[in-house]
């Protein structure tokens, strides 16, 4: 027996999913990261030289995943600090490839479709599965967190391309793309749609909702926003991630039961 292979039969004789239950907290945190994401972002390129602040955001994102699969189990403050670095670094390559390699909106959207469309489908043909209640060893765990990377620049382009190739505004993009957000929650729940299909279609989504509403609330007057300004928003919003995180914690509610042990509806 291989290495690899002892390694991968012990990873799944633990039984531990690496990754949150899906519940009505995990939504809230992940829009709410997102949009923190977006802001934070934005604010070191502007307020820093930007790349050092890529340079930073790839380091602080290398070193979050090095954490998250070092440990052995679903961590809440582990698992989310992965998300809010994916957020942040995500959105810096976005807009780099849009900024500085001048390539369109359209075009990276559906490049990045293609991108999600076939690491799900290498995931698919690889582990026979794709639900998230499956990320018991760290082969699924790297396809999980790879596919991650993909939505959410999936999902930065398309709520730019939105807001600026369609000019609809930050408003009305986040507006737009909120309604297209509950389309998998409603065919779940009531049309019986594929949990899986279901859970990265909301996933992908949640990227472009967060991002619209934050650049919306911080953006000057003249761009058609509030005028917050990104670094207080940043800050805004890391207050409630740190309170909702810090009750998961203590509460282990999103705390996926072991593999193989029965559980409740979910994806």
């Amino acid at each position: 027996m291989s290495l690899s292979s002892a390694n991968l039969r012990s990873d799944r004789s633990q039984g531990y999913v690496k990754v949150p239950e899906v519940t009505g907290y995990f939504w809230v945190i992940k829009l709410l990261t997102t949009a923190m994401g977006e802001a934070l972002s934005d604010f070191l390129v502007y307020h820093m030289n930007p790349y050092l602040a890529v340079f930073l955001g790839a380091a602080f994102l290398a070193g979050a995943f090095v954490l998250q699969f070092r440990v052995r189990r679903y961590i809440a403050s582990v698992y989310w600090l992965v998300v809010l670095m994916v957020a942040i670094f995500g959105t810096m390559v976005a807009d780099a490839t849009h900024i500085v390699l001048g390539v369109p909106y359209w075009l990276s959207s559906l490049v990045f479709a293609i991108s999600v469309a076939i690491v799900l489908t290498v995931w698919r043909k690889v582990e026979h599965t794709l639900s998230i209640h499956s990320i018991v060893t760290k082969r699924r765990e790297a396809f999980y967190w790879l596919t991650v990377l993909c939505t959410f620049a999936l999902g930065t382009a398309a709520g730019d391309m939105t807001a600026s190739t369609f000019h609809l505004g930050y408003l009305t993009s986040g507006i737009l793309f909120t309604v297209v957000f509950a389309i998998p929650a409603v065919g779940f729940l009531h049309f019986r749609w594929n949990e899986v299909f279901s859970f990265w279609f909301a996933y992908i989504l949640t990227r472009p909702v967060g991002a619209s509403f934050s650049d919306w609330v911080s953006v000057p007057h003249s761009m058609g926003g509030l005028g917050l300004g990104k670094g207080p928003v940043a800050a805004y919003l890391f207050i409630p991630i740190v309170i909702l995180v810090a009750y998961l914690t203590v509460s282990q509610r999103d705390v996926q039961k072991q593999a193989g042990a029965p559980r409740s509806v979910g994806v």
